[in-house]
């Protein structure tokens, strides 16, 4: 029998030569295929598109467009109406619904008093009983609220009087009169309103569409027991007409769902849950949980217009030496001659004395030794205490800054104390705010600068601009007129839009 020379190994290798010449002639095979078919769609592709001049595109379009509207018309479908314009609302389209106990009426109704116009407003104050009502007084309609002892309230630390308070939105939409209503609008007799400043706000939207407009608590511990998507009602909150007929059909199963609810506001905010309807924020709208002097917060107002105050009886005076009620009504001047530029802040410096100024228009200048940045004096200084008053600084929902310790740093605070009308050489009417100075004793400073200590007044001059809100959110800018200007008693600023290129820098 015949052998073999070739051994095992020398088999399998030509065995695995073989294959990957095989292998190599069938992927050369499939790609020559691949081109083929490529090849041939292109050229099928091509000889199916029929050339078009411009003119043929041209004409095709118009024929479609003549088709759709011939079929339109076939179909007899009429235009779609134009929305109707949302940013006509006024004061006339406003209805306030004002929640008020009879136990405090005699004392809060001067609060009411002091931002009602009889003539030209519509709403309704909602009591608990019956109170003696002076003719003459100014104050809107008084009614009392309908019985709510068919709802279950569970809450041991609340009062069953947020039934009836978080139900004046849709008993307001009940009554007779109401024809024309845009908004409801909701407070309490210790809110004060800057009304004209709440019509700018509400103007911003469609009152044909759901809203529910407010803001938040000063406490983040306020908005973390209840929530960061009510809006607190002291503060004062807007709902749209159509949200509020929504509401009116299922607001009383809504409440019966809700038994354990602390207050008004949070059953009002768990049935716009239900509707699905968020929180539109407004910062200008303030509750003031807080405690002590407002002084920090409205002296360095956030960049929109002031729209409420709130607990005014539990916070001190916002102007010294007086009472609540006639601290108040000293705003009533600024207020009526530019109610768009109230409490707005303004940042600028004295380059020779090396000062800091802070314009609080309508309401206080201060005036820092040394130079602060806008990034801090834009923060309110914390010269109020948290609504829980074991928090610290860090329970508040915004940012804040230490009430300066340093005696050198200590600023000097002037007050709004007159208003007159001027002209400039253009006969353009301007404003001048006076500001005299708080009278407390001063610390001692042993810097090498130019004490403010001999400065008496502050003038502020400034144009009113009703129109500062529809343009986008900026600070006016201010100018320190040189000492020789105006002697060495008194500073005189002005306040305006700021210039091309204009910057609060020293």
């Amino acid at each position: 029998m015949a052998t073999s020379n070739r051994s095992p190994g020398s088999i399998t290798s030509n065995r695995v030569s073989s294959l990957t010449k095989l292998m190599a002639w069938l992927i050369i095979a499939i790609s020559m295929t691949y081109v083929v078919y490529s090849l041939n769609l292109l050229l099928n592709s091509r000889s199916c598109l029929p050339v078009h001049s411009s003119n043929s595109v041209k004409s095709s379009i118009m024929a479609s467009d003549s088709s759709n509207s011939s079929q339109i018309r076939k179909n007899n479908h009429p235009p779609e109406k134009a929305p109707e314009n949302h940013k006509t609302t006024s004061l006339s389209h406003i209805m306030f619904g004002i929640a008020a106990s009879a136990s405090l009426w005699e004392q809060r109704k001067e609060y009411i008093k002091l931002w009602w116009r009889p003539s030209e407003m519509r709403g309704v104050v909602w009591l608990d009983r019956t109170v003696k009502i002076k003719r003459g007084e100014g104050l809107p309609t008084v009614k009392i609220s309908g019985n709510t002892s068919g709802f279950a309230y569970k809450n041991r630390q609340g009062h069953r009087s947020a039934i009836r308070i978080s139900r004046i939105v849709s008993e307001t939409l009940r009554l007779d009169g109401i024809e024309g209503v845009h908004w409801f609008v909701m407070g309490d007799d210790d809110t004060v309103f800057v009304v004209d400043n709440l019509v700018r706000i509400l103007s911003k939207y469609d009152h044909n569409q759901f809203y529910y407009i407010g803001s938040l608590s000063e406490s983040h511990l306020q908005n973390i027991y209840f929530s960061y998507g009510m809006a607190y009602g002291g503060g004062g909150f807007a709902i749209s007409y159509p949200l509020a007929k929504a509401l009116s059909k299922m607001q009383d199963r809504c409440i019966q769902r809700y038994p354990g609810l602390y207050g008004s506001d949070d059953r009002m905010q768990a049935c716009m849950a239900e509707l699905g309807v968020p929180l539109t924020k407004e910062p200008g709208f303030h509750q003031y949980d807080v405690y002590g002097n407002l002084f920090g917060l409205l002296a360095a107002h956030p960049v929109t217009p002031l729209v409420s105050l709130h607990h005014l009886d539990v916070v001190e005076p916002i102007f010294p030496n007086v009472t609540r009620v006639e601290a108040l009504r000293r705003l009533h001047g600024p207020m009526k001659a530019d109610s768009a530029g109230l409490m707005q802040q303004s940042i600028c410096y004295d380059r020779t004395r090396e000062w800091s100024f802070s314009v609080s228009w309508g309401y206080a200048v201060q005036i820092f030794r040394g130079v602060f940045s806008p990034r801090e004096l834009e923060m309110p200084s914390r010269t109020f205490l948290n609504w829980y008053r074991r928090a610290d600084y860090t329970a508040y929902a915004f940012n804040t800054r230490p009430v300066s310790r340093h005696p050198c740093q200590k600023p000097f605070v002037f007050y709004f104390d007159s208003l007159r009308y001027t002209t400039t050489h253009d006969t353009q009417a301007i404003t001048v705010t006076r500001y005299s100075r708080h009278r407390v004793p001063a610390p001692e400073c042993r810097w090498r600068m130019v004490s403010p200590a001999k400065i008496e007044w502050i003038e502020v001059r400034k144009k009113p601009d009703p129109l500062l809100w529809n343009k986008s959110p900026r600070r006016n800018c201010c100018r320190v007129m040189t000492e020789k200007e105006v002697g060495a008693k008194g500073v005189s600023i002005e306040v305006g839009e700021c210039r091309d290129g204009e910057i609060s820098e020293l």
